[in-house]
């Protein structure tokens, strides 16, 4: 049997739980702040295979193991690599008090509608892309990914930060920092959790479902949703397609360029991505704004003009382009350069479609596309109804084939 114990977050670990254990596994402070038991063996956890190989050889011995972990160890810890390696039955898991809920405790806030998101030997870029979209996140930090590589990420953002450091212990810390303070600080190794809080926000309603507000009941609003002028915004069916297309979900993100309302954008954070909206008419600014608080979603919206505008922000995941004109293949060229994975291009001009297509597989994408032709039922005097025609739209898009070497946000 292992025993898995929570501890670190202010819970000492009974003599009892340890009492005849062979093997003690666990990171150097959790092992320095407890008495191991006569003869035991003592492992301090820094890769994690070598002392998985240890552990199976007391296992396969029948002979007993403690492993001691942070908080919770089932929420983001060990738990996992030890079910896998040798099965859940063979576990006895004692948790404690993870750092999260700690973390939101200290500053008074509930947490079941919060996003957790761990950047512990993972790309920072997620967890960045996460605090971007959502109000209130709980980053698991990681060398590489503290508090100042999130602030310096974050600066653009209306955000507070609340670093917890050393929770549970005498030297614990909660500070509450902007993202350009904690950009600015050298926060050393103690970092237990970074809470990232859209204080206007922080308080969401009361929930029955808990983790991040669930996928939207639909998706490819009707145009009357938005704010728009003249009627220059993507039509519901060619928005339909290119959401399936962009495949926008939490830990993205995504450009909208040329946004015009901002109507692809978003939809785009309606379905849990970042999105940047790049827009050159002021007042197109304000309006992709409007509509972005009127969907209760958080849209960063650029003004400028693509494709110089581009090169001041973060490589996206997907990238949709909307409008047209003689810059257009240099846009999508621009864009293609830095997507990750795909890029979506609306096109009401047939002469612009094989310069556009030729822009997508030049960067080394496949590409396809398809003629949007929509009807829709329209009323008629005498209760009958007839078909009237959209304009026809061209939507091509590219998905990466070949991996980058350079350009890639970390």
């Amino acid at each position: 049997m292992i025993r898995v114990v929570g501890t670190g977050t202010g819970a000492s670990v009974p003599e009892d739980v340890l009492a005849g254990a062979e093997l003690v596994v666990g990171g150097r402070r959790h092992l320095d702040a407890v008495r191991l038991p006569e003869g035991a063996e003592r492992v301090v956890l820094g890769a994690l295979a070598p002392a998985l190989d240890t552990i199976e050889e007391y296992v396969e011995k029948e002979r007993p193991v403690v492993v001691l972990a942070s908080g919770d160890p089932g929420f983001f810890g060990i738990v996992r690599a030890l079910a896998e390696r040798f099965g859940s039955g063979r576990l006895d898991v004692r948790a404690g008090v993870s750092s999260v809920a700690a973390a939101f405790a200290r500053v008074g806030l509930p947490w079941d509608d919060a996003v957790v998101v761990s950047a512990h030997g993972r790309e920072q870029r997620t967890a960045v892309n996460v605090c971007r979209a959502h109000p209130k996140v709980a980053v698991l930090t990681g060398p590489g990914a503290g508090p100042a590589e999130l602030g310096a990420a974050l600066k653009d953002r209306s955000r507070v930060l609340v670093v917890a450091s050393a929770l549970g212990s005498a030297h614990e810390r909660v500070d509450r920092v902007t993202p350009a303070e904690a950009a600015g600080r050298d926060w050393g190794a103690a970092v237990s959790v970074v809470l990232c809080l859209d204080e206007e926000r922080a308080l969401g309603p009361v929930r029955t479902v808990a983790g991040p507000s669930g996928r939207p009941a639909g998706w490819a609003l009707e145009e009357a949703e938005f704010v728009h002028r003249d009627s220059m915004i993507t039509k519901f069916e060619v928005r339909a397609l290119a959401l399936a297309r962009l495949g926008p979900r939490p830990g993205d993100l995504v450009w909208d360029v040329g946004a015009g309302s901002g109507s692809v954008a978003v939809e785009c954070a309606r379905l849990g991505a970042a999105v940047t909206a790049v827009e050159k008419t002021p007042d197109g600014v304000e309006r992709i704004r409007a509509n972005a608080a009127a969907h209760g979603v958080d849209v960063h919206a650029v003004h400028g003009t693509a494709p110089a505008v581009l090169a001041g922000l973060d490589d996206p995941d997907a990238v949709f382009v909307g409008g047209g004109g003689r810059e257009l293949p240099a846009v999508i060229g621009a864009c293609a350069q830095r997507a990750r994975r795909t890029v979506v291009v609306a096109m009401a001009a047939l002469d612009r479609v094989p310069a556009a297509r030729e822009a997508l597989m030049s960067a080394g994408f496949t590409c396809d596309g398809v003629l949007l032709h929509a009807s829709r039922l329209a009323p008629l005097p005498g209760d009958v109804t007839r078909l009237a025609a959209t304009n026809p739209v061209f939507l091509l898009w590219g998905v990466r084939t070949t991996a980058r070497t350079e350009g890639v946000a970390q």
